[in-house]
C-alpha cells in the first residue's frame, strides 16, 4: 500500500494486523472522507479503522479521484 506519493500523500495507510488505519493529512483528504465513508465509521483518532475486506476497494477510490496514498 506504500509508494503512490512521492511527497506528501493526502492519505496515509497503516497495517495494524487486524484492521488497517486510514489517516487522512491534507483537506482534500478530509473532504474526500465525509463525501464517501458512512459517517458513523470507526475511528481511532483522526485516522479511520478499516477491515480488510474494504481497505483495497477504499484505495481504488481515492486514487481513482486524483488523491495519493502512502
Amino acid at each position: 500500500m506504500t509508494g503512490y506519493a512521492d511527497d506528501l500523500a493526502d492519505f496515509t495507510v497503516q497495517n495494524e494486523g487486524t484492521v488497517f488505519l486510514l489517516q487522512p493529512l491534507t483537506e482534500a483528504a478530509c473532504q474526500w472522507t465525509e463525501e464517501y465513508l458512512p459517517g458513523d465509521a470507526q475511528r481511532f483518532g483522526s485516522a479511520y479503522v478499516v477491515e480488510h475486506r474494504y481497505i483495497r476497494h477504499i484505495i481504488d477510490g481515492i486514487m481513482a479521484d486524483g488523491l495519493t496514498v502512502n
